[in-house]
């Protein structure tokens, strides 16, 4: 199913319509592979809930889903602010509508409200800053914005106070896509309400079409602008691993944990661009691919002991009350106990998430970390230093969760249950992911030779 998409990402030459607003290089067409890989193990997943709960809206998800896939295709190919703005509305909407699905659920419509609201502010401020683009530049395609920059035009100069605060701008609209701190806080709540196999999107295909564009937008329209917009990554990489961490380790809710989690990830991914290089650009590819898979599985593993406990009623027998209650830490307490292998695969995600070896997690961050030292500077080995500090704070909370489900006693722990074949099909391609993507060196040296823009 996905070999036509590899082979045009392998073989097509950078190709651009719409008058350039839309350029398909080689590196965009693999990171729409990527995307379409975790969009694939979403629709896996999501079988189960949709058979159990969602089973009326089952076309209307479908048609959501393919239509914020489309939104981060445009995404990731713009060559224009304008298409860009285009793709990031389409991919932001149907998602709220997504994250509403569970209608009936208190939770999930709070949880749509305030993504719609941060989004719809969010992208004011993107548009208040691309208007400033234009203003000191004439122009909004990325590749004619550096050119102006650079001063290659009589009527124009660099740097002035206008692109300066077009960049602030512009990078603030996507930090709240990427759930950067400070624009992190409609994420706990989001992640919470939302349905789990949506979560799980949300998590992983937005955050990595945002990231992959906001390396373009950086690398080609602000790269005159990089002595400004480095210094920025600094202060939001170190706020966004440190506050992050922190916060996870006070969770005891799943959901809210790993929204905590994706925020110090996003952290993690932004060490690639710092750099600005090639190394910079497949390392992120590289990191999006691990971290699709790994995550992936954990919000596998949550959705199957929602659905399998939730849906037959065995989550009144311990004591968990509502169905809500299942996402929740203590819920997982002796989950070894009843479903050795489920805690198995829980495990080995939650450590190629926290860099342990030999999974693919820690290669995908010595791939950023290697990025990010590339640049050669203080500050860069600095922040480095501060994100492999914060691995081992990571390490620490990721580990609870194995405590709860291998060493920490339960009276009722969850019963022993049997997942349906979608759920083992979408657990058998992350786990294969997660251990694979870190033996086979040729994949990252594949992301490597397409990377260049």
């Amino acid at each position: 199913m996905l070999v036509l998409p590899v082979r045009i990402a392998l073989l097509s030459e950078p190709t651009e319509a719409f008058g350039g607003m839309y350029v398909a290089t080689q590196a965009a067409n693999v990171m729409k592979v990527i995307l379409s890989i975790g969009a694939v193990i979403v629709l896996i997943m999501a079988e189960p809930w949709l058979k159990n709960e969602a089973q009326k809206h089952r076309g209307e998800f479908y048609l959501l889903m393919l239509s914020t896939l489309l939104g981060m295709f445009i995404m990731v190919s713009s060559g224009s602010f304008l298409l860009f703005f285009l793709g990031l509305e389409t991919a932001s909407v149907p998602m709220a509508c997504l994250v509403a699905m569970d209608k009936w659920k208190k939770k999930s419509a709070e949880a749509a409200a305030k993504y719609i609201l941060v989004a719809t502010f969010s992208s004011g401020i993107m548009l208040y800053g691309m208007s400033f683009v234009y203003a000191a530049t004439g122009t909004l395609y990325f590749n004619d914005v550096a050119e102006v920059m650079m001063g290659n035009y009589p009527l124009y100069e660099g740097a002035t106070p206008l692109t300066i605060m077009g960049l602030v701008f512009v990078f603030s609209g996507l930090g709240f896509k990427l759930s950067l701190v400070p624009f992190h806080f409609w994420t706990a709540d989001t992640y919470e309400g939302a349905p789990t196999p949506v979560t799980g999107y949300l998590s992983v295909c937005s955050k990595g079409a945002a990231a992959f564009a906001t390396m373009v937008i950086l690398m080609k329209a602000f790269a005159p602008l990089y002595e400004y917009w480095d210094y920025l990554l600094y202060i939001v990489i170190v706020l966004s691993i440190t506050i992050a961490n922190l916060f996870a380790i006070r969770q005891s809710e799943l959901k809210r944990f790993m929204a905590f989690s994706s925020i110090s990830q996003a952290g993690y991914i932004m060490l690639a661009v710092i750099g600005a290089s090639q190394t910079g650009m497949a390392s992120l590819m590289y990191y999006v691919l691990v971290y699709v898979v790994a995550n992936m599985a954990v919000f596998t593993v949550i959705s199957a002991v929602e659905q399998s406990n939730g849906a037959n009623g065995a989550n009144g027998a311990n004591g968990l009350g509502a169905n809500g209650e299942l996402t929740s830490m203590r819920a997982y307490d002796g989950l070894y106990q009843t479903n050795p292998r489920l805690a198995f695969l829980m495990t080995l995600a939650l450590f190629s998430l926290a860099g342990i070896p030999p999974f693919a997690g820690m290669f995908s961050k010595f791939f950023v970390f290697m990025a990010a030292a590339e640049q050669g500077s203080f500050w860069a080995y600095f922040v480095v230093f501060i994100a492999l500090v914060n691995t081992v704070v990571s390490l620490y909370y990721y580990l609870l969760i194995v405590k709860a489900m291998y060493i920490k006693p339960s009276d009722s722990p969850l019963p022993t249950f049997r997942t349906d074949g979608m759920t083992r099909l979408a657990l058998v391609l992350c786990t294969a992911g997660i251990v694979l993507f870190g033996v086979c060196s040729c994949i990252y040296d594949w992301l490597f030779a397409v990377s260049a823009l």
